[in-house]
Formats: C-alpha cells, sequence, structure tokens
C-alpha cells in the first residue's frame, strides 16, 4: 500500500483509529481549532519518554493557542496504556492528551511516517517503526508544517510552539516572520502586499529594502 502525496496546503487526511482517550475520528476530533499529530518511534523507549512528558508538561501552552495535540506509535493500546505510567513518573506529569494505537501501521503509512532508512528502528518482526514526524494542521484541516525527525534526535517543542506562533500570526495579519524570529519580535510585511496598502496597516514600517518591509508585531485583535 502505497502512501499519499502530502504537501504543505494538502488537506490532512482523515482516518479513524482507537486511542487512548477513545475511538476517534480525526477530523471530527481536531473540531475548528488547530492540531499538532506527531509519531514516535515505539513505547517503552528513552527519547520518546522525555518527549511524551513534555509535551503533557506544556499542555497550557497548546491550549492557549488553541491546539490539540495527539501523539502515534506502532503499538498496540495495551502498550500504551502501561506506558503512560512510566511517561508520568518521569515527566512528573499526568498525560491527558491521546495517544494512536497504530499496531497495523494504516496511519502510519497514510501519512508516510514510517522509516525506510534506520535499520535499527524495526520491531520484533522486523516491521519498522515511525520516525519522528510532525504535523501541524489548521482549522481547514489543511497541513501547514511538517518535520521529521530520525529515531535518536529529540524535538525541540519550543521550536514546535514558535512556528505555530508564526503560522497563526500570518493568518490573523498580512505578516511574515522573519529569521530566529521570537514572539514579540518585528515581523515582515507581506510581499503581496502593496505599498499603500502597507502604509494603512501599517503605518510605521520601515523599508529596509523595496522587497523588505518590517513592522512591530501587530497587537492582537480584540
Amino acid at each position: 500500500m502505497s502512501s499519499p502525496s502530502l504537501r504543505l496546503g494538502s488537506v490532512a487526511p482523515d482516518f479513524t483509529a482507537d486511542t487512548t482517550k477513545g475511538r476517534i475520528n480525526f477530523h471530527e476530533w481536531i473540531g475548528n481549532g488547530w492540531a499538532i499529530l506527531f509519531s514516535h518511534p515505539a513505547d517503552f523507549t528513552p527519547v520518546c519518554t522525555t518527549e511524551l512528558g513534555e509535551v503533557s508538561r506544556r499542555a497550557a501552552d497548546f491550549a492557549k493557542r488553541n491546539v490539540k495535540v495527539i501523539g502515534l506509535s506502532a503499538n498496540d493500546l495495551g502498550s500504551h496504556e502501561k506506558w503512560i505510567a512510566d511517561i508520568n513518573n518521569v515527566g512528573k506529569t499526568n498525560l491527558d492528551f491521546p495517544i494512536i494505537a497504530d499496531a497495523d501501521r494504516k496511519v502510519s503509512v497514510l501519512y508516510d511516517m514510517l522509516d525506510q532508512q534506520d535499520a535499527t528502528n524495526i520491531d520484533q518482526k522486523g516491521l519498522p517503526f515511525t520516525i519522528r514526524t510532525v504535523f501541524i494542521i489548521d482549522p481547514a484541516k489543511k497541513i501547514r508544517l511538517t518535520l521529521s525527525y530520525p529515531a535518536a534526535v529529540g524535538r525541540n517543542f519550543d521550536e514546535i510552539l514558535r512556528a505555530v506562533d508564526a503560522l497563526q500570526l500570518g493568518d490573523n495579519y498580512k505578516v511574515a516572520t522573519p529569521v530566529n524570529w521570537q514572539p514579540g519580535q518585528d515581523v515582515i510585511v507581506a510581499a503581496f502586499v502593496k505599498d499603500d496598502e502597507a502604509k494603512q496597516l501599517f503605518p510605521d514600517y520601515t523599508a529596509v529594502l523595496p522587497y523588505l518591509r518590517t513592522t512591530k508585531q501587530p497587537s492582537p485583535k480584540a
């Protein structure tokens, strides 16, 4: 079975699956907000244990951005439920987001999450585990950002949250974010905005170059 070609702007494939919070339909579960689907290679593994603990501890950071998070690995539901105790113990947390049980790899194939390179990232039957993939999905169910990490490299969730902030800022205002941008710093007037409109939207913008115009980060809309 071949996986679909997923691109930025593609509609995230819908699916139904069992999770540690019950059976879900993915699009219905997302609802009208944002979502992050992230896979990890396997339960009861060291890097994954630290990652899921971090996501759990930062639940409030995701919630204030109207982002739901959902994990996935190629393990069954019983394995997930036992592993959560370790995550909570090591991470000093109480994991409350769902983890998809994908032992048959149906969702992993759908989202092209399987490891084809690392010969050690396999189960006892020789089947590939998932890599550390991240999908940021918007309320229209479109894929807005993807990241893939090898099994041995833990993710930086500060960066993932920063990317969510940048995406949401760009959706709400006609701006882009420059290199190494952090929330609260100056932003870039979107390239498609003509100067006349830029003067109305951002009266104090600075033209560094004709095509590079910076401005203060807009204040949140009331």
